[in-house]
């Protein structure tokens, strides 16, 4: 036991002691949570808790995987502990028993595209406009519905007197019909039918209650009201239930989220122990410092306040520029800067708000051979609606590029549908003709009645290519996403993700219009160029030297030694539809975000901002955001001189009160970065350095690669000749050195 505990801050320690009951574990960022779950499971299998009847839940594979192997380490046996994802930990519970709801044991799992298209059926089948009822946001209803445990029947009792809920009901109650037909789930159903199981079966839920007699669960404040609800019914007969999460870190109402699963346990379970975690060994002080004063505005929240032992560190840089281009180009020149002191590019994330807020960073970073890639979603360039757009200017400068031309011919929908262009396809085939050439023979290819569809879309492709000829590319784009119908379609699409689509089709209108004022040479040819080598690019893995590029929401869980938080600015960040609701939870979850970005940085935090940028094609001017002001003077400063304002009221010119002072070069600063340890560390403890021949007792014999310190430990990784990279804690692991 001393082993397991000596190296642990005293509220570690509790936490790690306290097994019996209900337990509430608040863990502020960065306050080594995952270590305190590890440990605290090793304690109950080291105190003759069989590992067979404990359970800890995460939300990511990756944390799975990570938690259990690091457990195995520890624990004798602890292999044999159920780690595992809310999903696939239901799927496996679902195999055994769904018989009791009327599927078969060999269900298969419906993806997004195969829930689509079978919604899709569902509304042709009720001869309903899928303009009105799009599969996409009739499924993000139905998933909102199931992840509050709202079946399809209570959904109509609930929504009857809505004209267009009442429709959905209908669309609802026929999709689970076809789901139960197929013996298929869709994602959320996977949930849903476990807690369907266990609140209608008392004897299948008794079982895997007396199996499961310590139950963890990570990352508690995402946890929607079915997961809640899961984990209550696991956990009522023994009690032992343990919660860790940060209700500062909860950002994801917006996917069904609910922050009061955390705000709420000490009422949900009344003999709880609530335990603290405040003490933070990622960030220095003052970076905490910023975080701490930012997220006390929010008041749903718990009381507390992340410290740290490290030194204050450099104050927080905020940076005002002139336009989103130059905030680009100050992040490269930044990061020059923290190069020539000894940094790597992977050391340096860039944060931002929305993923349309990424191209000019791809662009600056391209333009000045910066390697970079970008986590929490596809590459800018990448993305579905960008690549259609793209597909039309491709097809206009070169009507022989079959490939584009097949991907846009029905994009948007225009009744031209797979077996026409099946025909189409083999004509041009047999007949040895480019695929623009057999839709202009469309009469010869097949007698129908939609042949004046492919005639309208190649009336449509010939206007625009003589508007090509007359027009730069920012009108030659917009008259593509006006007359094709594409923007449109866009903006009726009601998903989440539709808001999102939408700016992304606009900020490249922003790039085509930056690309028509400032190329020296211009022209579409020279656009297609420019915009071919960004996509190009993407040729890294996560071992790279490479910067990443993320949102706010993927870097939850993440830290780096520099960060840059960009984009600083009301409209953007806190959003226009946060700010303008009305409602101060919107705003409390844009805080917390802030809150996330601020504490991904270890040494260095940049936050930017710009006069004016490009928005939506056009230009606009934002003010700083108000989550600057909340952060003290004294924690900051500015990388460039106080100046006035031309206008009481512009925003142009964000000034502290008080005022920070300027940032001293980057040069003069200290570097406190000392990423590697590659010296003895407390010799009474340690005898190995990197390069040393290691043996550890479940992977044989390594070469130490890396030791960084970890609280009152060392985090030492070793690489071994079978299985690759793996990490131990210095004194729990028993690392041998090999002579």
């Amino acid at each position: 036991m001393d082993d397991l505990l000596k190296n642990l801050n005293p509220m570690q320690k509790e936490a790690v002691l306290t097994t019996e009951g209900p337990l509430l574990l608040l863990a502020g960022a960065g306050s080594g949570k995952t270590r305190v779950l590890v440990h605290r499971m090793a304690f109950l299998v080291e105190q003759g808790v069989d590992p067979y009847n404990i359970l800890a839940i995460t939300f990511t594979n990756k944390a799975a995987r990570e938690m259990k192997e690091r457990v195995s380490t520890l624990a004798e046996n602890g292999e044999a502990i159920w780690v595992s994802t809310f999903h696939s930990m239901c799927v496996r519970i679902l195999r055994r028993e769904i018989s009791r709801l009327g599927y078969g044991s060999s269900f298969t799992i419906y993806d997004t595209d195969d829930s689509e298209k079978l919604m899709k059926a569902v509304i042709r089948e009720q001869d309903l406009n899928e303009k009105i009822f799009t599969p996409k946001s009739v499924l993000n209803i139905i998933g909102r519905q199931k992840d509050e445990l709202i079946g399809a029947e209570d959904f109509a009792k609930l929504y009857g007197e809505d004209f267009k809920m009442r429709i959905i009901g209908k669309l609802y109650a026929e999709y689970q019909k076809k789901l139960r037909q197929a013996n298929a789930l869709d994602f959320d159903d996977i949930i849903f039918r476990t807690v369907e199981l266990f609140a209608t079966w008392g004897d299948v839920l008794g079982r895997y209650q007396e199996r499961f007699v310590y139950i963890s669960v990570d990352e508690y404040q995402d946890t929607n009201t079915a997961q809640y609800q899961l984990v209550r019914l696991l956990s009522a007969k023994h009690g032992n239930l343990c919660v860790v999460g940060d209700d500062d870190q909860s950002i994801y109402g917006w996917r069904g989220a609910n922050i009061n699963n955390i705000l709420d346990f000490e009422k949900d379970f009344p003999n709880a122990v609530t335990i603290k975690l405040e003490q933070n060994y990622r960030s220095t002080g003052i970076i905490l410092d910023a975080a701490n004063a930012v997220i006390r505005n929010n008041k749903s929240r718990k009381s507390k306040r992340l410290w740290t032992e490290k030194t204050d560190g450099s104050p927080v840089r905020l940076h005002r520029a002139d336009s989103d281009i130059e905030e680009a180009d100050f992040v490269v020149e930044s990061m020059a800067s923290g190069l020539a002191e000894g940094l790597q590019y992977r050391d340096f994330a860039v944060l931002y708000r929305t993923n349309a807020q990424s191209r000019i960073i791809e662009d600056r970073f391209v333009k000045n051979s910066v390697p970079y890639r970008i986590f929490g979603g596809v590459r800018f360039y990448e993305r579905r609606e960008i690549k259609d757009v793209m597909a039309y200017l491709k097809v206009i400068y070169n009507p022989l590029d079959d490939i584009a031309l097949k991907r846009i011919v029905n994009v948007p929908r225009r009744g031209i549908g797979d077996t026409t262009l099946e025909k189409i396809g083999a004509y041009a085939v047999k007949n040895e003709l480019p695929f623009i050439d057999a839709l202009r023979g469309i009469d010869k290819v097949m007698s129908s009645s939609r042949n004046k569809n492919v005639t309208a879309f190649v009336e449509l492709f010939d206007s625009l290519r003589n508007t090509a000829e007359k027009s730069d590319v920012e009108t030659l784009i917009r008259e593509i996403l006006e007359r094709t119908g594409y923007k449109l379609e866009l903006q009726s699409d009601r998903d989440e993700n539709s808001e999102d689509r939408v700016n992304n089709v606009m900020e490249l209108v922003s790039k085509a219009a930056e690309f028509d004022r400032s190329a020296e040479v211009k022209g579409l040819a020279v656009f297609l160029e420019e915009v071919s080598l960004v996509a190009d690019i993407d040729n890294y893995n996560e071992s790279d030297d490479a910067a990443v590029l993320m949102t706010l929401h993927s870097s939850k869980g993440l830290e780096f030694p520099v960060v840059f938080i960009t984009g600083a600015e009301e409209g953007i960040f806190p959003g226009y539809m946060a700010a303008a609701s009305g409602d101060p939870k919107n705003l409390e979850e844009e805080r917390r975000l802030c809150y996330v970005g601020i504490t991904r940085a270890k040494n260095e935090l940049y936050i930017t901002s710009a006069v004016s940028r490009r928005q939506h094609g056009q230009m606009v001017y934002n003010a700083p955001s108000r989550f600057l002001k909340e952060i003290p003077a004294e924690l900051v400063c500015t990388d460039r001189p106080e100046r006035k304002k031309s206008k009481p009221d512009d925003g142009s010119v964000y000034v502290p009160k008080p005022s920070p002072g300027l940032c001293p070069p980057a040069a003069e600063m200290k570097n406190s970065y000392a990423p590697v340890i590659n010296t003895k560390i407390n010799k009474e403890s340690l005898d190995f350095v990197i390069g040393d021949s290691v043996l550890q007792q479940r992977y044989g014999i390594g070469v130490v690669t890396e030791i960084r310190p970890a609280g009152a430990d060392f985090e030492v990784t070793v690489e071994f000749p079978e299985i690759g990279r793996k990490k131990f804690m210095a004194h729990l692991s028993k690392l041998v050195k090999q002579s």
